[in-house]
């Protein structure tokens, strides 16, 4: 993409209205705009990193086993009285009556429709195990919306849900789904520790938040530093084996890690002393078990070997997919702007035309771009009639890992120059060798 066709609508000044560093830098690179309080819009820039994360998402959710689908984000109010929630979910529920007065609701989760789903087209346990899932966009009426896509009341959420005919077969898909989170958000440059949490309005006894560690986080935290240490990395996982998935959750969950609503002062101070912390954390995801909660409420059985009717044991498992794009920033920013992991920068890399109209410099930058499209990269290239220190700062703020930059200097020595936007490193090379080594970095190769 050339920058003088594309629309990015960058500030220089720090909008008043952001509290914190992601709010701020979201608005300031021309990512979002407020379109009323708790609601955005998404710009062409936030929107790549949104759908970036989402496809990264799919890719770990369909390599777990788990099948995609969509339910709309409008549902009965009726489903919800079944399951007995209508009532006790309180105001955060958008609730709303059609033009036939039937009282409807916009979706703050998925529950109920799911499960009614399920008991319309499943009823022989030779149909289990199964687990659906979607992503879409969901709406709870904060009282105090804030910290810009943080807390909003519109967000983008993945919401999976496991059937199994019974508790061993629901707790091997809690321990799947507890393996593929740990894989998905280190794909996304992030560490986020599994603790153990409350399941507040879901239900069930058994849920673990995933946390990403941050000033900013609305969580207070307890843990043992030994959980940090821990990587997935690319480890083989066999999904279907249920002791692999068992051994990692294990191995995860040993290590004391908890919010504060179910923190145990007695087992924390038996961690070793240098061991022991005490942080803050934002919620990017949560996975739960809740049994036959729903299924019991909902008649929603299947029918065993012995032709017994049972109500399946259910779960269900969250991914804030939008809320993900501002804690990444959180976890990872200078005081020049975003700095974006590899896996979901919304560009590979940025092309600085130090003399834009040169017709060398001007070639050398046409060459590039090409040659990065080509690769199967995605370039942006700054061919706007500006000074080179608006470009740069531009591309700091922005925070594309990767920056060419092309001046009639570098060129008479045949040479470009590829700068790291985390360590700030440039090294000179010439453009061939740029395209190759963008291509190492990205591709591979």
């Amino acid at each position: 993409m050339r920058l003088s066709k594309y629309f990015l609508p960058v500030l220089k000044e720090n909008p008043s209205e952001a509290q914190i560093v992601s709010h701020r830098l979201m608005l300031r690179a021309g990512m979002i705009k407020q379109s009323s309080a708790g609601i955005y819009s998404w710009l062409p820039l936030g929107f790549k990193v949104l759908r970036k994360l989402e496809e990264l998402v799919h890719e770990e959710q369909i390599s777990a086993g788990h099948i995609p689908m969509l339910m709309p984000t409008i549902q009965s109010a009726d489903l919800w009285r079944e399951s007995g929630r209508y009532e006790a979910y309180g105001h955060e529920m958008l609730r709303v009556k059609d033009r036939h007065k039937r009282e409807m609701l916009y979706g703050p989760t998925n529950e109920e429709l799911i499960t009614d789903i399920f008991r319309t087209h499943v009823g022989s346990y030779k149909d289990l195990p199964m687990t659906l899932y979607h992503i879409q966009w969901k709406f709870r009426d904060e009282i105090r919306p804030r910290f810009g896509v943080m807390r909003g009341r519109e967000f983008f959420m993945k919401d999976g849900y496991n059937f199994d005919i019974d508790f061993e077969s629901a707790l091997h898909s809690y321990n799947r789904h507890f393996v593929s989170y740990l894989r998905t958000y280190e794909r996304m440059g992030l560490q986020a520790l599994p603790m153990r949490a409350e399941s507040g309005p879901i239900g069930g006894e058994n849920t673990h938040e995933f946390l990403v560690l941050a000033e900013t986080g609305e969580s207070e935290v307890f843990y043992d530093s030994a959980i940090a240490d821990l990587r997935i990395a690319d480890r083989k996982v066999d999904y279907k084996n249920w002791d692999d998935c068992a051994m990692i959750l294990k191995e995860w969950t040993t290590p004391y890690a908890r919010t504060v609503e179910t923190h145990d002062e007695a087992l924390f101070s038996q961690i070793p002393e240098e061991r022991q912390r005490k942080s803050r954390g934002i919620e990017v995801g949560q996975i739960f078990y809740f049994g036959t909660k729903y299924s019991e409420a909902m008649d929603a059985k299947v029918v065993t070997e012995s032709g017994e009717g049972v109500p399946v044991h259910m779960g269900s498992h969250g991914i804030g997919v939008s809320r993900l794009v501002g804690a990444i920033i959180e976890a990872s920013h200078d005081e020049n702007g975003i700095i974006w992991p590899e896996s979901v920068t919304p560009f590979h890399c940025g092309i600085v035309n130090l003399k834009q109209g040169d017709e060398e410099t001007d070639s050398v930058c046409d060459t590039l771009y090409r040659g990065l499209r080509v690769l199967g990269l995605d370039p942006l290239y700054d061919d706007r009639y500006e000074r080179a220190g608006g470009k740069f700062a531009t591309m700091d703020l922005i925070g594309l890992p990767w920056r060419l930059t092309v001046g009639p200097r570098g060129l008479k020595n045949g040479v470009v120059e590829l700068t790291s936007r985390s360590t700030g490193v440039s090294e000179e090379m010439p453009v061939e060798s740029a395209l190759q080594r963008l291509a190492e970095i990205y591709l591979k190769v």
